[in-house]
């Protein structure tokens, strides 16, 4: 696997690791001062992981769209999401990691569209796939920060 991918998995086993024990009820609070909960966050980095390597890597998104959009940067939780929800974001969160190792060996990405200013915030450039997971990675270390500041308020 992929030295970048395998530690892209890792964070994620982290994080699910440290989330474990979390209700539903918690995983979907959203504590004053914050826009998001902890759930929204896993989501999003499915989200973000997605549009990032696999659509401008000129492929289809391998999740539904549900959980695609409604985890945008700048949006918020829509309502509550249940315990099956839960679970199938949680499956989603490694299994998306499993099926992009593949699919960076197969070398399916291509046609990468390069991105000038990703998301005009980070001034930075992603021009190539191997580009797009060094910025993935550095998204899920921002995001851990969060989810692990949540994790403190809720539990």
């Amino acid at each position: 696997m992929n030295k970048k991918i395998e530690k892209i998995r890792q964070v994620r086993e982290f994080l699910l690791e440290q989330i474990k024990g979390l209700m539903a009820e918690q995983l979907n609070q959203v504590p004053n001062g914050y826009n998001n909960n902890i759930i929204w966050n896993l989501a999003h980095l499915i989200c973000a992981q997605q549009g990032i390597c696999y659509l401008r890597g000129g492929q289809a998104a391998i999740v539904p769209e549900k959980y695609i959009t409604p985890f945008f940067t700048n949006t918020r939780p829509a309502g509550f999401l249940d315990d099956a929800e839960i679970a199938e974001i949680k499956r989603l969160f490694i299994s998306t990691i499993d099926e992009l190792a593949s699919d960076y060996e197969r070398k399916i990405f291509g046609n990468y569209t390069p991105s000038p200013n990703i998301l005009n915030v980070y001034g930075i450039e992603l021009n190539d796939i191997d580009d797009a997971l060094d910025f993935v990675l550095y998204h899920e270390g921002y995001h851990s920060g969060y989810i692990l500041s949540l994790k403190r308020l809720v539990s």
